[in-house]
């Protein structure tokens, strides 16, 4: 089976495109310094642009969309719609992929209906489930493939980072666990840089030897109120692998690796709590809270067992 790969930039450019396509989301997003309150007229501006904004995301993601099936299926053979399990491949490091994308969609579009002035209940609804309809339809397209198939865990993993989204809104009314990403170069690419990536920037999106996925908490958040315990300051927890040139674990052993996953205890960046009336800064940090900052990190895996990292990407 291939890998899909080729899919992530989709996924990657889509969450930025949203992210930037109005800067302003990010007032919708509280901080510890600052209510999210924003004066009435300055809302019913927002809401009457929100129909233009949504018709241009919704223009963006459709052109997207057939771009991505032009460039990727348009040559390929296409067969009835069918279904691949590829749940065991890649050390799961796809679904955390899968995961933190939905997540971050629909974390993006709640804040949108929010600031819009929809009610809590619908932008939370509407919103979160947004996030998990972005990233369905690259699965009818792979069931159409005979090199692919559609992934019910890729489903599965989408349908979670939007409950994750969904769950703690209704809840708390803010999200206090959220997925984020980082990278770091590994000399596993080159062994195989057609499907890992050739370069910096092709690697940060196929190399999955280098992808971190983390859950960075806002501990603040379940501490007592006078908790000195630092606003900016979250402790997280990371999944990694190596040694995955090839998704079959027998390809891998030919070429003498056999991949493993790696646990990370870290600290994190908590940017909601920089305290900014800068609306510019305010939008950078919105879109920074997608990334680990890096920091020093302790790593156990069942090869080497624990290892200290100074500053870990």
């Amino acid at each position: 089976m291939l890998t899909r790969f080729s899919h992530y930039p989709f996924f990657f450019l889509v969450l930025l495109a949203w992210l930037s396509f109005s800067p302003s989301v990010a007032g919708a997003q509280s901080t510890y310094t600052f209510e999210t309150g924003e004066p009435q007229d300055t809302v019913n501006q927002f809401s009457r642009r929100l129909p233009w904004l949504a018709a241009g995301g919704a223009t963006l993601y459709v052109g997207g969309l057939a771009l991505l099936n032009q460039a990727w299926y348009s040559e390929k053979e296409r067969t009835s719609f069918h279904w691949f399990n590829d749940a065991h491949e890649w050390k799961q490091l796809d679904k955390a992929g899968h995961l933190w994308g939905a997540f971050h969609e629909s974390r993006v579009l709640v804040d949108l209906l929010r600031k819009a002035a929809v009610p809590e209940k619908k932008a939370i609804w509407y919103g979160g489930a947004l996030g998990f309809v972005l990233q369905t339809p690259i699965e009818y397209f792979d069931g159409r493939s005979p090199e692919y198939g559609a992934s019910l865990s890729d489903i599965a993993a989408n349908a979670a980072g939007s409950l994750l989204v969904i769950s703690q809104q209704l809840a708390w009314g803010e999200n206090r666990i959220t997925p984020k990403y980082s990278f770091h170069r590994t000399r596993y690419a080159a062994l195989r840089p057609n499907v890992l990536g050739k370069g910096l920037s092709e690697e940060f999106l196929k190399d999955y030897n280098g992808h971190t996925y983390w859950l960075s908490v806002d501990l603040t958040k379940f501490l007592p109120k006078e908790s000195r315990f630092p606003k900016w300051l979250n402790p997280a927890v990371g999944l990694g692998a190596e040694e995955m040139v090839y998704n079959d674990a027998e390809a891998n052993r030919a070429i003498g690796l056999e991949a493993y996953r790696q646990y990370y205890l870290s600290v994190d960046l908590n940017w909601k709590a920089i305290p900014t009336h800068s609306k510019f800064l305010r939008s950078a940090f919105y879109v920074l809270s997608i990334f680990k900052f890096p920091t020093p990190a302790l790593e156990y895996n069942r090869r080497k067992g624990f290892k200290a990292h100074a500053l870990y990407f």
